[in-house]
């Protein structure tokens, strides 16, 4: 075995004695677990299923594979927010910013920048998520792409969205530091004497920011309407709208391979920036999901999705540093994408048994096809001469700039995406104690990208892949599951972007994981813990430069990890959420080099090697509650030369409530020790680090009437 190996199989193996011990008191004093829907649990940190991992309602216990899941009560209790407030709570997630303008992570030291999913059905559009209508967040580790398709190298992100079929008013403020103000509203009905119910849910929120001259304009609406026109037949119908304005911040630059020490206000952009560095965003979207049990074993689901995607995205970011003079250029951009889409997928469900041994099988058909419309424009900050200009790096004089520095696009095409895949999935009982995950997909990926550009020649290219999974899962009583699994995903030259003549030629990437794994429950099942211990490897790694746009072939990349988990309802009102992650992402093989520096043998960008977070709060009684928390990262990587370091960084957080007859008051301290830190990066290149938020405090009031 490799030397690498040696401390996770060690902690592995503490993981697996723990789990040993858990199941021999747990035979002497559980019964048997009985497993209801979320709608009829109190609120836990320790939900008992997921739907991302199979498709299918399936208890975590039985899925030989890492699944985190976020659930609602833990949202509210950290106040989240943001996809961010989200994703820095799962244990081997690393934080990017996005260039300032969408939600983005890598997730087991690899990019999931494409590997958002609502409902199951793709959202890549790149665009920051609003929490208003997200009943829980579902991280699946791993490649996915036996049901989801391309991309999923470390995993993907889920969003499952709030539905009809409760009665619910609620209304809630919340008024926070640096000028917060948001509202939200969440009203259902479920007539019992009617077929139809639908939900509506929205916000508003207004808000400056720790970051001068940040700034953030929201409004997000979303409305369903579930019809069941019998007791085997049901329809739902969503619609959601959300415009999303702020300031493009790419944060700070770095010198001698740290970011800078300046204040965590601190703006490298144009003096004008809320004129000039804005994004604005714009996201639609319908869906429709029909649901038709055939029989007592068949069940039929088609869904569909349309969405339209536009950006208006103005950036002023650094461009480069002189570390001999203390000085910084900068570049200044404009970016405008126009994206519409659609997806469906049909897929039948069939329970049946075969020589003794039940079966659960997914049979699917997915096509789709998306149009991503791209003009970007970039050029250096100059002065009346046409010289680059140099700013000082501690005292910059920020420049006032035009809306647009050049009016010769730097790219403007048409990129086409088609999509059509087949895929089955078996879920197996092989005996009492022994389950099987197996899967097989077949993709045909199309992807053409039209220029418009004078003497740019189009280009295309069509691939066609397979992407298995397999697992077996051992289960010696109603509370250990240990498993094993091998799963593969493929990300096409484009995925998510239009073809570039330096990569149109390249094949896909490929993903390959190896996993073992323990689950086990305690304490009547209100308390869930997981360890993974798993090999990643992935070949022809791209990255993008964000000051021109290209894409930049890297290598291969391999991630030997562990992650721990423990989760749920502790005795005497306590509820915990906790994880621990040991990332050892390497660039293994590359011909790249980045500042002069060779990447191969350099670390993963945006991924440190330790990680960990625990979350506890406790009811006082009478209403009264209060909670708090840590957040540990390691230190981290700017670059792919690995020249940059992020430095490791501990947060505390705190917060206080009152719930009674229907009115819930929360108070939330962010950064309780008020630490100056980098949150995050952009994960290709030095000199783009965003500073984490100063101590802050939030106030919410709900109401349910």
């Amino acid at each position: 075995m490799a030397m690498t190996y040696r401390p996770l199989v060690a902690a592995l193996g503490l993981a697996i004695s723990g789990g040993a011990f858990a199941q021999q008191a747990a035979q002497a004093t559980l019964g048997e677990i009985q497993i209801r829907s979320a709608r009829e649990l109190e609120p836990t940190y320790n939900p008992p299923t997921a739907t991302s991992a199979t498709k299918i309602e399936a208890p975590l216990r039985d899925i030989p594979q890492t699944v985190n899941v976020v659930p609602q009560s833990l949202l509210r209790d950290q106040t989240a927010q943001s996809m961010q407030d989200v994703l820095k709570m799962v244990p081997g997630v690393g934080l990017s910013h996005g260039d300032g303008q969408r939600d983005q992570v890598t997730i087991r030291g690899f990019s999931a920048i494409a590997d958002q999913f609502v409902d199951g059905m793709r959202d890549d559009a790149l665009y920051y998520r609003d929490l208003s209508n997200v009943e829980q967040v579902e991280v699946l580790k791993g490649p996915a792409a036996v049901l989801y398709g391309r991309g999923s190298s470390g995993g993907l992100i889920n969003r499952v969205t709030k539905k009809p079929g409760i009665d619910l008013n609620e209304v809630g403020v919340t008024l926070g530091s640096w000028n917060q103000r948001r509202g939200e509203f969440d009203l259902a009905r479920a007539p019992k004497d009617s077929s139809l119910s639908w939900r509506i849910t929205g916000a508003a929120e207004d808000a400056d920011s720790y970051r001068d001259p940040q700034f953030l304009k929201r409004q997000a609406l979303a409305a369903s309407l579930l019809w069941k026109a019998s007791s085997d037949t049901s329809l739902l119908l969503q619609a959601d709208h959300l415009k999303d304005k702020r300031i493009t911040d790419f944060g700070i630059p770095a010198l001698n391979g740290r970011p800078v020490a300046v204040p965590p206000g601190a703006y490298y952009g144009a003096a004008n920036a809320r004129d000039v560095d804005t994004s604005t965003s714009t996201v639609d979207s319908i869906g429709l999901t029909l649901n038709h049990r055939l029989n007592d074993s068949l069940s039929l689901r088609n869904a569909f999705r349309y969405y339209s995607y536009s950006l208006d995205r103005n950036n002023t970011l650094t461009r480069s540093v002189d570390e001999k003079k203390q000085t910084f250029t900068l570049n200044h951009g404009n970016v405008y994408r126009e994206e519409h889409g659609w997806t469906n997928q049909t897929e039948l469900t069939q329970k049946t048994e075969l020589l003794g041994m039940k079966h659960q099988l997914l049979y699917g058909v997915e096509v789709g096809q998306q149009n991503k419309d791209l003009v970007n424009f970039s050029a250096p900050v100059t002065d009346a001469q046409g010289k680059i200009r140099e700013f000082s790096l501690f005292n910059p004089v920020l420049p006032v700039l035009p809306l647009h520095t050049s009016r010769t696009p730097g790219a403007d095409n048409l990129g086409t995406f088609k999509t059509l895949a087949f895929y089955t999935q078996d879920m197996i009982e092989l005996a009492p104690q022994w389950k099987a995950l197996a899967g097989l997909r077949y993709d045909r990926f199309e992807q053409e990208t039209s220029e418009r550009l004078p003497g740019k020649p189009n280009l295309a290219r069509t691939d066609g892949t397979w992407s298995p999974r397999v697992g077996l899962v051992y289960q010696p009583s109603a509370t250990v599951s240990y498993y094993a699994s091998l799963s593969k995903s493929f990300q096409p030259s484009g995925e998510a972007f239009s073809l570039a003549a330096n990569n149109a030629q390249i094949a896909p990437e490929k993903t390959t994981n190896q996993e073992l794994g323990v689950k086990w429950d305690l304490l009547d099942g209100k308390v869930s813990t997981t360890a993974s211990l798993f090999k990643l490897e992935r070949t022809n790694i791209k990255s993008t430069d964000p000051v021109t746009n290209t894409l930049v072939p890297l290598g291969v990349q391999r991630t030997n990890g562990l992650e721990l988990t423990l989760t749920g309802e502790l005795p005497q009102g306590w509820q915990i959420w906790s994880g621990y992650a040991y990332l050892d992402a390497k660039m293994t093989s590359s011909p790249a080099v980045d500042g002069g520096v060779r990447v191969q043998g350099k670390h993963a960008t945006l991924t440190p090697k330790h990680s960990a977070n625990l979350w506890l709060t406790k009811a006082l009684g009478n209403g009264f509650g209060a909670g708090a928390g840590l957040n540990l990262v390691g230190a981290r990587f700017a670059n792919t030369g690995n020249t940059v370091t992020l430095p490791g960084y501990t947060t505390a957080d705190a917060m206080v409530y009152y719930r009674m007859d229907g009115l819930d008051l929360q108070l939330k301290l962010n950064n309780l020790f008020d630490r100056q830190y980098i949150v995050s990066g952009h994960g290709s290149v030095a000199n783009l680090n965003m500073p984490g938020a100063p101590r802050s405090v939030q106030l919410t009031a709900r109401y349910r009437f």
